[in-house]
């Protein structure tokens, strides 16, 4: 038995039950084996945990990664607001996505900080990988000459945590009326009119 297979098992285990209510007995009958061997692949349930979260961050770097990649030839508006769009429906079909942000916002008290550097980490490394575009487009006339790369960078991952936040606490339809009114306000802000 692959550790793999266990972390794949325990992702819809603590997707579905959260730390606290995920089991390593109901986790290992689920993968068919003992119990004890799943001591052989994991310290104990922290580092099965650790390890899930981030298998699962990695493989939400990858979506953004490939995503900018996708859409480099796109304008600045096309790209950042499909960069939205394409995360809320990611939340809505992917246990990857659900996982990562329930856990990234509400982690277990006692691995908060390994949760929460990983989750900064995350958000940094994508502001990172956004920061060229929004360079491209200030040198091509795109933005407002009053915004910075950097400001601009900044309230767009704002936004995309407040887009994050009601993902979690809304429903759809009001996750969707936030992200219209956020949305607009952002762009009509950097834009260059």
């Amino acid at each position: 038995m692959s550790s793999d297979k266990i972390r794949e098992v325990a992702l819809r285990h603590f997707a579905r039950s959260g730390y606290e209510g995920a089991s390593l007995a109901d986790i290992s009958a689920e993968v068919g084996i003992k119990k004890q061997s799943i001591y052989s692949h994991f310290t104990g349930k922290d580092e099965m945990f650790l390890a899930v979260f981030r298998d699962v961050a990695d493989r939400e770097m990858l979506f953004v990664q490939e995503y900018l990649e996708r859409s480099k030839t796109s304008s600045l508006e096309k790209m950042l607001y499909g960069f939205l769009n394409e995360y809320r429906l990611r939340y809505e079909r992917e246990d990857d996505t659900k996982f990562f942000l329930r856990m990234a916002f509400f982690p277990p008290g006692h691995l908060r900080r390994e949760i929460v550097d990983y989750s900064n980490h995350h958000l940094d490394t994508t502001a990172m990988l956004l920061e060229p575009f929004f360079a491209s487009a200030a040198n091509n006339g795109e933005m407002h000459p009053d915004v910075s790369v950097d400001r601009a960078t900044v309230a767009f991952t704002a936004v995309l945590d407040g887009m994050f936040v009601e993902m979690l606490y809304g429903d759809l339809e009001r996750s969707l009326k936030r992200l219209d009114a956020s949305w607009h306000v952002f762009w009509r802000g950097i834009r260059n009119s």
